[in-house]
C-alpha cells in the first residue's frame, strides 16, 4: 500500500467514525413544553385570531405541558393573563400574571406594569 492510499485510508475510516458516533448522539430535550404558544401568540399580534380562541388553545398547551410534566415557556401565562383581561375576565388576568411573576421573577417588572396598567383602565 503506498502513503497516499494510507492517508485516504486514514480519511476515510475516521470520517465513518465520525459519522457513526454522530448518529449515537441524543438531542438536549427542551426545558419547557411549547406546544403551539408561539403560532397562537403570533396569530393574535397579528390580528387572525381572537382572544377567546387564544385563550382555550393556550389552556390545552398549560393542560399537555401538566401532562408532560414540563413548566409552561416565559411568557405564556402573561400572555394567557392578558387575554383574559381583554374578555374582562380580571380575576384570571390577574391569577395568570401572578403566576408568571412566581414562576419567572425576572418578569417583574413587566407583570407591574401591565397590572398598574389594567387598575387605571
Amino acid at each position: 500500500m503506498t502513503q497516499g492510499n494510507s492517508i485516504w485510508g486514514a480519511i476515510l475510516v475516521g470520517c465513518l467514525a465520525a459519522a457513526t458516533l454522530s448518529g449515537c448522539v441524543t438531542r438536549p430535550q427542551p426545558i419547557y413544553y411549547w406546544g403551539d404558544f408561539t403560532s397562537q401568540q403570533y396569530g393574535y399580534f397579528k390580528g387572525d385570531k381572537g382572544p377567546e380562541e387564544g385563550i382555550l388553545a393556550l389552556e390545552k398547551v398549560r393542560e399537555q405541558a401538566k401532562a408532560q410534566g414540563k413548566p409552561v415557556p416565559p411568557g405564556m401565562q402573561a400572555h394567557l393573563g392578558m387575554l383574559y383581561g381583554l374578555t374582562g375576565r380580571t380575576d384570571l388576568f390577574e391569577l395568570n400574571l401572578l403566576a408568571e411573576r412566581q414562576q419567572f421573577p425576572e418578569s417583574s417588572a413587566y407583570v407591574d406594569f401591565l397590572m398598574k396598567k389594567n387598575q387605571k383602565q
